[in-house]
């Protein structure tokens, strides 16, 4: 049995298949997810799982280099901006860049997968860029 927290077999034979530079969308119950990219649907009801314990689960596994969130995240400012700036000033997500929700989905087609949780504050929606460990 794993030692990890991630337990989800799905999201878990994705991060072991990432190279450097692939993308991983973590979304709200409402973020579109384009055609032809893989969806992880982990949305249980409304806030299960939520945002924020999806994503640290995921970090557990997930070398990531730089991260990519939607500039009408900081107008919202939902209570899980809070924990995405720990995380950031903690060096888990590497760097940040902000782009705006229609560039974001726009990038989202990009992704290898998105991971769709049951979040429903607005907004709460990550792009990890995946890193190497060497």
């Amino acid at each position: 049995m794993k030692k990890t927290p991630l337990l989800n077999i799905a999201v878990s034979r994705l991060i072991a298949s990432l190279g450097h530079g692939d993308k991983v969308v973590i979304g709200d119950a409402g973020l579109p997810v384009p055609p032809g990219v893989e969806l992880i649907d982990l949305a249980l009801t409304h806030g299960v799982p939520e945002f924020i314990s999806t994503l640290k689960v995921v970090l557990s596994e997930m070398q990531v280099e730089s991260h990519v969130l939607a500039d009408e995240l900081f107008v919202k400012q939902p209570p899980a901006l809070a924990a995405l700036n720990e995380l950031n000033a903690a060096g888990a997500v590497g760097e940040r860049t902000l782009v705006s929700h229609e560039q974001f989905k726009v990038l989202s087609q990009q992704a290898r997968a998105v991971i769709r949780t049951g979040e429903c504050q607005p907004y709460c929606n990550i792009v990890l860029v995946a890193g190497v460990t060497f």
